[in-house]
């Protein structure tokens, strides 16, 4: 049980992330980073999960979640290389974290769309691909979470990644985590496709369709305003 607290994230980590960068901006100068030094996953329940997602997202949303695993393994290993959360279970949350928004399960639920993501990942890696249960609930957590931005309490360290990641390369947060070039790289091979106007129509179609959603605990107009005035972001969202 101990090693799978660890391979798979569980790890409490400080929710607020002053206190996890120590009130600095980063912890180490973060160095340029290709998306060829990065590997990635290749385990048989990684490429089921691959091909589900290419699947079930629409193109600019599976690029969003690609970019949030290099952007946050890049964070890993630069500004935490003690965790030890696995590259898989990673992988695996990030082409499930968005899984809630597709225009079929969206209006499939009444739920937030992380919340019934997060049920999604649960389902699907569990009963169909056989993961481990510790595997299974450490991803399905971290989506149920990726958007429980505070200051108050802890949050797995799987969750913290994603979300660090996310915030990134939604609305260009915590800035200099990665760098410029390490940017520049992700984009060539994952394009955004003007992805800042295209999830923030995602979270005016949830507010519209739920306004009881948690997306609405970011600020019903201040979150997605702020994905579209992404201005890290702006010179490559095209």
């Amino acid at each position: 049980m101990t090693d799978s607290i660890a391979t798979h994230g569980w790890t409490a980590q400080p929710r607020d992330v002053s206190i996890l960068l120590s009130g600095k901006k980063n912890i180490k100068l973060p160095e340029p980073v290709k998306v060829e030094d990065i590997p990635l996953p290749d385990s048989q329940l990684a490429k089921e999960v691959m091909e589900y997602a290419k699947k079930e997202l629409r193109e600019e949303t599976f690029n969003h979640s690609m970019r949030v695993y290099y952007y946050g393994m890049a964070i890993k290993t630069q500004q935490f290389p003690s965790w030890r959360l696995s590259s898989e279970t990673y992988l695996l949350t990030c082409v499930l974290h968005d899984i809630g928004t597709t225009e079929k399960n969206i209006s499939a639920t009444l739920m937030s769309f992380e919340f019934y993501g997060g049920l999604i990942a649960l389902d699907l890696l569990h009963k169909q691909c056989h993961a481990p249960i510790e595997q299974a609930e450490a991803v399905s957590e971290a989506v149920i979470r990726h958007q429980d931005i505070g200051e108050s309490g802890k949050i797995t360290e799987l969750g913290q990644l994603v979300q660090l990641a996310t915030i990134f390369d939604n609305m260009g947060g915590h800035a200099d985590l990665v760098h410029k070039e390490t940017i520049e790289n992700v984009v060539k091979h994952f394009p955004r496709k003007k992805w800042s106007s295209c999830f923030a129509a995602t979270i005016r179609q949830e507010n519209r369709l739920k306004p009881w959603a948690h997306t609405t605990a970011l600020g019903e107009k201040e979150f997605p305003e702020g994905v579209e005035g992404n201005e890290l972001m702006a010179p490559f969202d095209v």
